[in-house]
């Protein structure tokens, strides 16, 4: 059994902090800010044991050194080996499908999702799905290194999950991408219901995350390309017949990143 808590860092990462109940471990998820996580585990009076990165992007690699250099004993180091990452000591190949970091209590599956960048890669312990900058509450992350057929692929196959899965994005974006979602589907029930219940988390500084695979896809445009209204709105707004799910992934994409 694992537990998971947020440690905020910049103005809006994540950095997980696992928690693993039977081996009393932790590990950090993404920690770009080494002074954030030093902070949070002398303030519980927490051992760090490893590290586990998605991807190389600075404000998710940027604390990896100064955490080795602060503790005597050797962090293990998780992370995509094709990322040119600085610090992995235990490098996933495209090939790896799970990992068992020493005190977890479970192993971690990995998902390779190419898209926000090429050597994207994903952990699934227990139920909680670590997915970086892949998948985000109500949206997903641009496309910096893939292509949209990338990144809906990798989407894809995150949402055949298990619907319990709860979702641990590495960033705070959920209302911006609401109000897009919305934007693109003001139909849906669910969406409007979620957005109200975020509002008010928001309101009094707490986390709007996890969510869970089963809310993604009732309120994720980017998990729902194929519906009709989608479509419909996509059509109208880029005065083209969008009639495909891959066209209506790329414009979403392309549509939110203008937005």
């Amino acid at each position: 059994m694992h537990t998971v808590t947020p440690i905020p860092a910049f103005n809006d990462n994540y950095i997980w902090l696992i928690h693993a109940k039977d081996s009393g471990g932790h590990y950090v998820v993404d920690p770009g800010d080494a002074q954030a996580v030093l902070d949070y585990l002398e303030q519980h009076q927490m051992v760090l044991d490893g590290i586990l990165i998605t991807h190389h992007h600075k404000d998710h690699t940027g604390g990896i050194e100064e955490l080795q250099a602060s503790h005597d004993h050797k962090l293990t180091v998780y992370g995509p080996d094709n990322e040119n990452i600085k610090g992995i000591n235990h490098p996933i190949s495209g090939q790896t499908e799970s990992v068992w970091p020493e005190k977890l209590d479970s192993d971690a599956k990995i998902f390779h999702l190419p898209g926000h960048t090429l050597g994207h890669i994903a952990y699934l312990i227990d139920d909680h799905l670590f997915c970086g900058d892949t998948l985000f509450s109500a949206g997903c992350g641009r496309l910096f290194e893939g292509t949209p057929a990338q990144m809906r692929e990798s989407l894809q196959t995150l949402a055949q999950l298990d619907e319990n899965t709860q979702v641990y994005p590495a960033h705070e974006y959920t209302q911006a991408n609401l109000a897009f979602a919305l934007t693109v589907e003001n139909d849906n029930e669910a969406l409007i219901a979620h957005a109200a219940k975020v509002k008010q988390l928001r309101d009094q500084n707490l986390p709007s995350l996890p969510s869970s695979i089963g809310l993604e896809k009732q309120i994720n445009p980017f998990l729902r390309p194929e519906q009709a209204s989608i479509k419909q709105n996509l059509s109208r707004h880029f005065s083209q017949e969008v009639t495909d799910d891959g066209t209506s992934f790329t414009l979403l994409r392309q549509w939110k990143d203008n937005f």
